[in-house]
């Protein structure tokens, strides 16, 4: 019976591959269409005098995502195969927004996405360590995380309004970036290790000070963050991240109840004591006080979507320059207004099926320590994307992190590739 479902398999991956050598063709020819479409609707030369200048990049990038799709397929105990498509679609669509708001910043992201890329191969081989994650390097992960982010709180530069880049020269970071994926890396190692000391005394509602101290510190960097880095979108990120990985690893409430009992407070605090804290609030909840200072991409954004309508305005027919910084926060309103609300819910669902993908792979692993890191990885793509489209839509305070693969941003990219990496790897099992 097990050599018959077996056989099975083996026939349905040739054709698993070819649906996804589909989706990767689809995600070209988005970029070929976009492109084609902005010079045919710009109104001067620049914009295919532009195109011309990237076309030999792009064909690179073409050519780097084809022989990544093609060591996914034919990789020893191979990985999961729909990700990296889902993945080059949402970076297809990012690349022509950002190509129509902001044409010189093309290049330096598809250098990016090449890094990227290459990153991912090399993540792609670390299935056997991730293997043996609990108990392994766990408060390493834990003070390289609490490190990172203090470089960006002693030495960092503030650049629109936030406190949390690195400028050495031309080049700048964004430390916050790389250590989300230390954070959930620490998360699933230490949960992953004190499971069961953690669920012993589930009945008690005080969960034991000992065996949350690692949490209640990275809580406490959350708020630090929030407070002097003005980083609310990185601090929610963090804290969305420790709760929900506590939780999934425990499934007791008190520990969420806990985290609420912490951060509340501390909320209004800091609400009490800091301006920017306070403006930022007092925009959300009424950003017509003042709609053309301190609340006007916020007010430019929900006009963006309110021009959008369901079809959009058409790629290049859209006013989305109003926004400022639209290619980094506020992509997604551009989206929304040029290619309506269709396009702003296929983007939804693309990150809805790698959300999927990713949790599917999570159940299927055949560790604490495994299960957590994938849950933990997806969770952080779900929060990220639901935050800054929550932001830009006024559903939530505007968070100010970029949107995964799409959003312009270096940092941003290598971050959200290497991720992608380390899921794809844990998907190859043994």
């Amino acid at each position: 019976m097990r050599i018959k479902r077996r056989s099975r398999i083996a026939k349905n991956e040739p054709a698993a591959a070819q649906s996804t050598n589909v989706l990767l063709a689809a995600a070209f020819f988005i970029l070929v269409c976009g492109m084609g479409t902005l010079v045919v609707n710009s109104a001067t030369p620049e914009t295919a005098d532009y195109i011309l200048t990237w076309l030999p990049w792009l064909v690179a990038l073409c050519l780097a995502a084809s022989f990544v799709q093609f060591v996914l397929v034919h990789v020893k105990s191979r990985p999961n195969l729909l990700l990296f498509p889902l993945a080059m679609t949402a970076v297809a669509v990012g690349l022509v927004m950002i190509a129509r708001l902001n044409p010189p910043l093309v290049l330096p992201q598809i250098r990016w996405l090449l890094i990227g890329m290459a990153v991912l191969l090399v993540a792609l081989r670390l299935n056997r360590r991730l293997g043996r994650l609990p108990g392994n390097y766990q408060y390493v992960w834990g003070l390289l995380c609490l490190v990172v982010l203090l470089t960006a709180i002693i030495f960092g530069t503030e650049i629109g309004g936030s406190r949390n880049w690195l400028v050495i020269g031309s080049f700048r970071v964004q430390p916050s970036e790389f250590a989300k994926l230390l954070l959930v890396l620490f998360l699933a190692s230490f949960l992953a290790d004190h499971r069961s000391l953690l669920t012993e005394n589930k009945r008690r509602r005080v969960p034991p000070l000992r065996f949350i101290a690692p949490l209640i510190v990275v809580w406490s960097m959350a708020v630090l963050m929030f407070v002097i880095q003005r980083d609310l979108g990185a601090a929610l990120l963090f804290f969305s991240l420790a709760v929900t990985m506590t939780y999934m690893a425990t499934q007791n409430k008190a520990y969420l109840l806990a985290a609420f009992a912490f951060f509340l407070p501390a909320a209004g605090v800091s609400y009490l004591l800091f301006s920017h804290v306070a403006r930022r609030f007092d925009i959300w909840l009424d950003p017509w006080q003042d709609p053309t200072g301190a609340a006007y991409q916020i007010v430019q954004s929900l006009f963006a979507f309110g021009a959008g309508g369901v079809w959009g305005r058409g790629l290049g027919d859209g006013a989305p320059l109003l926004i400022p910084e639209v290619h980094t926060d506020f992509i997604y309103a551009a989206i929304a207004e040029e290619l309506g609300l269709i396009g702003g819910l296929v983007i939804i669902a693309l990150y809805a099926v790698l959300f999927f993908e990713g949790i599917k792979i999570a159940l299927a692993a055949d560790n604490d320590g495994k299960m957590l890191l994938a849950a933990g990885l997806s969770a952080m793509f779900f929060f990220q994307s639901f935050f800054i489209i929550a932001g830009v839509s006024k559903f939530l305070p505007l968070t100010g992190i970029t949107l995964p693969f799409i959003s312009y941003g270096g940092s941003s990219m290598v971050a959200s590739f290497a991720t992608l990496g380390v899921l794809l790897s844990l998907s190859r099992g043994k």
